[in-house]
């Protein structure tokens, strides 16, 4: 069984013997290129497990589904509130950082990581479900309402997820992008490009750069809220004195764990079945596991218009 590893600072497709033990087995439809795993592929991180935590497939059973990465305890305090993202079980409970993940053929996870699909969903596209749910975890934590005027800095696949989950909660929806690829999903998801210092109730930094917190701190109005979405590898500088004098709020969030009684990945899952535009959009590349090499050089080059660099085994 192929499957994409990274080793010694490059992407290789490895044959890997087929997946045993207990749980669910899923045939991979589609598995996502993260930023993460630029990041793991880039700095050559010794990560001995098959890449992916993006992943959906089709269950034993015929069922399409989307895959949760965290095979969280259950039993932690953490997990028993609902934060199992912030399970103790750290990293080596992630699909694809501390476990297999999903740029593979075949899988067995736990019944409790499977998000059946809602209908119109292919599972070809649903590797969006887990960015979609970092969106949504975020954005609930941050607070939204429709008269809210929203900002989102970054338009890789993160800041797009971002607009398309706050383009539901409000029309007031504007991006700062980079490129021209990502100005135009922007549009296509609805947002308006561009905006107004002083003027938002809500900015998504979702590029993890000091000069994006500068550019958020400078785009909120006086005692708005900066959501942190992006990853901070290598740290952050941030305008404190200017969010200071603004009484800024900023809130940080991790990947997706549950709201109540609802899992932010079912959230993310209605949200591309009622939006049938984000797939089209957000995935610009779509290659097989033995273009991995190919797959991952477009992922990291964003000026050939990549957005979400997709597998579909």
């Amino acid at each position: 069984m192929k499957a994409v590893r990274c080793h010694n600072h490059e992407v290789c497709v490895q044959d890997v013997p087929a997946p045993s033990g207990e749980g669910v087995k899923v045939r991979v439809a589609s598995a996502g290129i993260c930023g993460s795993d630029l990041h793991f592929w880039q700095q050559g991180f010794p990560i001995p497990f098959t890449l992916g935590h993006e992943i959906a497939g089709i269950a034993e059973d015929g069922t399409p589904v989307a895959i949760e990465p965290t095979v969280y305890c259950g039993h932690c305090e953490r997990c028993v509130r609902g934060d199992y993202n912030l399970c103790v079980r750290g990293t080596e409970a992630v699909m694809g950082v501390g476990r297999d993940g999903g740029m593979t053929e075949e899988l067995i996870v736990p019944a409790k990581c499977l998000v059946p699909l809602p209908g119109g969903v292919r599972a070809e596209d649903a590797c969006l479900v887990e960015p979609l749910s970092v969106a949504v975890r975020g954005i609930a934590l941050a607070g939204i309402s429709d008269k809210h005027k929203v900002a989102v800095i970054g338009g890789g696949s993160i800041g797009q997820c971002a607009v398309a989950i706050a383009r539901q909660a409000t029309s007031q929806i504007h991006l700062f992008a980079r490129h021209d690829a990502q100005l135009r999903a922007g549009e296509i998801l609805g947002a308006t490009l561009g905006g107004d210092m002083d003027d938002f109730d809500l900015v998504i930094d979702c590029a993890g750069t000091d000069a994006a917190m500068e550019q958020a701190a400078n785009l909120c109005k006086p005692g708005a809220t900066i959501l942190m979405l992006a990853s901070y590898w290598g740290g952050l500088t941030m305008p404190a004195m200017q969010m200071m004098m603004k009484e800024l709020r900023t809130v940080t969030s991790m990947a997706q764990a549950r709201q109540g009684l609802v899992r932010d990945v079912e959230i993310a899952a209605a949200a591309l079945a009622r939006n049938p535009l984000i797939a089209p959009t957000l995935i610009t590349h779509r290659l097989p596991l033995d273009a991995a090499a190919e797959a991952f050089s477009i992922a990291a080059d964003r000026a050939q218009g990549a957005i979400k660099v997709a597998f579909n085994p």
